[in-house]
């Protein structure tokens, strides 16, 4: 019973903020993504443009959960990529009240997106981003609106799985904060080291501060304890197994963006510079040809600091 009620309480959590209203431009961007493929069941918006920032000011980010690989792509090349390191990230601009809007979003086939949300996935790259408030803005029927709740809860309970084996492992050091909000900074920390990031290391502070409620919630309606019996020398080890992993698969996601990511060595410059301060000027070689420019660019970047 208990548990029973500890899943009602999270669902309910969770289908009250998918369930927010988002901006008209964002609802805007939304619809265009939707409209560009085919067999979507639900659309899904995370991240700073939920946090208050201007849409003008950043790109919108969502989620389009297609029912198959047909759905994402009419290319074979693109399908087998999505197959092979989900997800598929597209760039979008579209037109509202005389404003332009722009928007990165990620295509996946649903099951593909609650396979990766799972605890059985190690990699953090999915259930770190949907641990933290997402909103529905589409979703075909009832159907596809449970399974994203679902796939959302399971989500959070593997962040907060992960984050109290940290606590069991290493207990908090008396600098840090105690309770749901250390719990939750000290667990993003480690989650932005598996990728390969240009936002500074307080990154995971200023996420929570944005949504306290949130976190203290999820946390409190997750009573159930980390699983596994590890030492903290083993949980080190894990998460170093991460931070190896999940740099090389930020790497070559990066590489497959730029044969899908319309504008993306600008994006990736403009969100560089927007988090680091590093400037990064591109020349037209270097935009029509982004791996080799990768390639030349990235040690440079790192060594100034432009991404850890």
């Amino acid at each position: 019973m208990r548990i029973e009620r500890e899943a009602d309480g999270l669902r309910t959590l969770v289908t009250s903020r998918l369930s927010h209203a988002v901006p008209p431009p964002i609802a805007t961007l939304a619809e265009a993504a939707r409209a560009r493929h085919g067999e979507v069941q639900a659309v899904l918006a995370y991240g700073s443009c939920l946090r208050g920032i201007d849409p003008r000011e950043t790109l919108a980010d969502f989620y389009v959960l297609t029912d198959s690989f047909g759905g994402v792509s009419s290319n074979p090349v693109s399908r087998l990529g999505c197959r092979l390191l989900p997800p598929n990230v597209y760039y979008l601009e579209t037109p509202h009240e005389g404003e332009i809007y722009r928007a990165k979003y990620a295509v996946l086939p649903l099951d593909q997106f609650e396979d990766w949300v799972a605890p059985s996935t190690r990699n953090p790259y999915f259930w770190a981003r949907f641990s933290q408030p997402s909103a529905l803005v589409w979703a075909r029927d009832d159907s596809a609106r449970d399974r994203v709740v679902d796939a959302v809860m399971a989500a959070i309970n593997t962040m907060v799985g992960e984050a109290r084996l940290l606590e069991q492992a290493s207990p908090p050091q008396q600098d840090r904060q105690s309770g749901a909000v250390g719990l939750w900074e000290r667990v993003l920390a480690e989650t932005y080291r598996t990728e390969l990031r240009a936002e500074s290391s307080d990154r995971g502070k200023s996420i929570v501060a944005a949504d306290l409620d949130w976190y203290a919630g999820v946390a409190g309606a997750v009573h159930t304890a980390a699983k596994d019996q590890l030492t903290a020398d083993e949980v080190a080890q894990r998460w170093l197994w991460r931070r190896r992993q999940g740099k090389l698969l930020a790497a070559l996601r990066l590489i497959k963006a730029a044969f899908t990511f319309q504008g993306g060595a600008d994006y990736l410059a403009w969100k560089i510079e927007r988090h680091s301060k590093v400037k990064v000027e591109l020349s037209d070689w270097q935009r029509r040809h982004p791996i080799l420019a990768a390639i030349t660019l990235m040690p440079r970047l790192y060594r100034r600091g432009g991404f850890r």
